[in-house]
């Protein structure tokens, strides 16, 4: 087992950066305070294994909406083969494309455990009830659905955002599609700030929602989000770190100064992730 597994990494590669963000990535390194330094996936799987770090990739296919290429499901599957226990990742699918369900077998067949879903850049509510039959198929391949939420870092701080919208992200959806999927894996990726009380409700009602804390250095985290993830939430909370716009040196020291005690720690580190993503020696948290 790892010492971590990291659910949120994005790839600081041109060709990553230039397909899934393009020209407001200004904007977002603006916003994250912080320029991305080019690397390739050899690089970043060299510093994750440095670390003893598992990473999730992610990416996301909007091409319906937005004309933009990606990655692939069938690069990211392959991950798991070329950097066996450093890296693996989380496929995607255009949920307007009328072929979604069937890409989410293909998906499930490439030994891709979980898939990526971002609302705001996909422009579309998961909770209507249009896109239900992506999630009956999800729960029906055991696949993980992992959701950005809340607001979104591309494009931020420009005139009009790039034309993204930030409410399709608002975590609300969650509420139905976590009951009327009740044994499919919801992970809301950065808990849904700012809408982050709904968020923690809804997780807390529901145990098949998870949060996930990418894109916050730790010692920013609210104070009830803090208080949740030592306490009633402790088995529903996931490291991420949305990699590279996060060091992950950094997040590692500010999260060991919340001084969550060891089993609480570990659950959060690696023993949820280890058994939602079904990994040997998971720690049942």
């Amino acid at each position: 087992m790892p010492r971590a597994i990291d659910m949120h990494v994005h790839l600081p590669m041109d060709e990553w950066l230039e397909q899934s963000i393009g020209p407001l990535l200004p904007a977002t390194e603006a916003y994250f305070r912080a320029q991305v330094p080019r690397r390739t996936i050899e690089q970043v799987a060299e510093e994750y294994a440095e670390r003893d770090l598992l990473g999730v990739v992610l990416d996301w296919d909007d091409e319906s909406v937005s004309g933009r290429g990606w990655m692939g499901n069938d690069w990211l599957a392959a991950l798991a083969e070329r950097f066996p226990g450093v890296l693996m990742g989380f496929g995607s699918v255009d949920p307007h494309k009328p072929n979604a369900a069937e890409e989410m077998r293909r998906c499930a067949d490439l030994g891709l455990k979980g898939l990526k879903f971002h609302p705001t850049m996909q422009r579309f509510d998961p909770g209507e009830q249009a896109f239900y039959p992506l999630w009956e198929r999800a729960q029906e391949l055991g696949l993980i659905c992992l959701f950005h939420t809340g607001t979104c870092g591309i494009g931020a701080g420009t005139p009009g955002a790039g034309g993204t919208k930030i409410r399709y992200s608002h975590p609300g959806f969650l509420d139905a599609v976590g009951a009327d999927f009740p044994a499919l894996p919801l992970v809301a990726a950065h808990f849904g700030w700012p809408w982050f009380l709904e968020c923690l409700a809804i997780a807390l009602h529901k145990s098949n929602v998870h949060i996930e804390l990418s894109g916050w250095a730790p010692k920013y985290l609210p104070a009830e989000v803090r208080r949740e993830i030592a306490r009633r939430l402790n088995a529903q909370t996931l490291f991420g770190s949305d990699y590279p716009f996060i060091s992950l040196d950094r997040w590692f020291a500010e999260f060991d100064e919340l001084g969550l005690e060891g089993d609480r720690r570990d659950a959060i580190l690696r023993g949820n992730a280890a058994r939602l993503l079904g990994l040997s020696g998971s720690n049942p948290g």
